[in-house]
């Protein structure tokens, strides 16, 4: 049986009030997952649970059996799960080949350095910068090092919250082969996306989320030829632009 991160029945509050409220959603290895839902949903929240960063009041998270639901971030990170938060979070003073070094603080030498060659293969771009301050870099570069920070450990599973935030779809194309790279190479992606379109032309899986609960979940095929299955989640809430742009493109 290939490997599975699975999410059972997840509860997480935040501030006192209840945002992931009995998720259930399996992560399996080498396929794309993609997560769907408006804002508010409770995307990022889940990625931060199941990363460590926040505490769950019930419900587990594990690999193969193993839980990791109470373990800290670097347990998770040291378990084979790597979080993408929302967000480019890196050290804007430090070159990018500092950066990705330092996502390999816990790696052996020869593992830190087949990391980084991982990294560089998928982001061949980022040899042209890898010199610049990270503070130098446009948004396209910040997320092709944020992602390559993930990947160094090569984790068996890797969730990336709204990987194409604040950035055009042009450069959202030129991230996405590195993802199937990853997937192709045994790594389960779980993706969240606002480009709906996006999502669902990589992902197998799909599973959608409004108010904190999983309300569908299929084939990713199953979205793109049914896409009147996300209004609820979506056009009820305003972002009648989202499945416009999957109807639009019939991907």
């Amino acid at each position: 049986m290939s490997d599975t991160l699975a999410i059972d029945g997840l509860h997480v509050s935040r501030g006192g009030h209840p945002v992931v409220r009995g998720i259930s959603l399996d992560i399996p290895a080498g396929e794309v997952t993609t997560l769907l839902g408006p804002n508010g949903a409770g995307k990022s929240t889940l990625v931060l649970a199941v990363g460590g960063v926040l505490k769950s009041d019930g419900g587990t998270v594990a690999v193969n059996g193993t839980k990791l639901t109470k373990l800290r971030p670097e347990q998770v990170r040291q378990a084979g799960v790597a979080i993408v938060p929302e967000g480019r979070r890196l050290l804007p003073d430090l070159t990018v080949e500092d950066n990705l070094r330092v996502a390999t603080y816990a790696l052996s030498r020869n593992d830190a350095k087949t990391g980084i060659e991982y990294a560089k293969e998928l982001f061949p771009h980022l040899e042209v910068r890898w010199g610049a301050t990270a503070r130098t870099l446009s948004g396209g570069e910040q997320q092709m090092v944020v992602l390559a920070q993930a990947l160094v450990s090569r984790p068996k599973f890797m969730l990336v919250d709204e990987l194409s935030l604040g950035l055009a779809p042009v450069i959202v194309q030129r991230l996405i082969p590195a993802l199937n790279a990853a997937a192709a190479n045994g790594t389960g992606v779980l993706l969240i996306e606002q480009f709906v379109h996006v999502a669902l032309a990589l992902a197998n899986r799909a599973y959608v989320i409004e108010g904190g609960r999983i309300v569908h979940e299929g084939t990713a095929a199953e979205l793109r030829e049914h896409p009147e299955r996300l209004h609820s989640a979506y056009l009820l809430r305003g972002q009648e632009e989202a499945v416009e742009a999957l109807t639009e493109t019939g991907e």
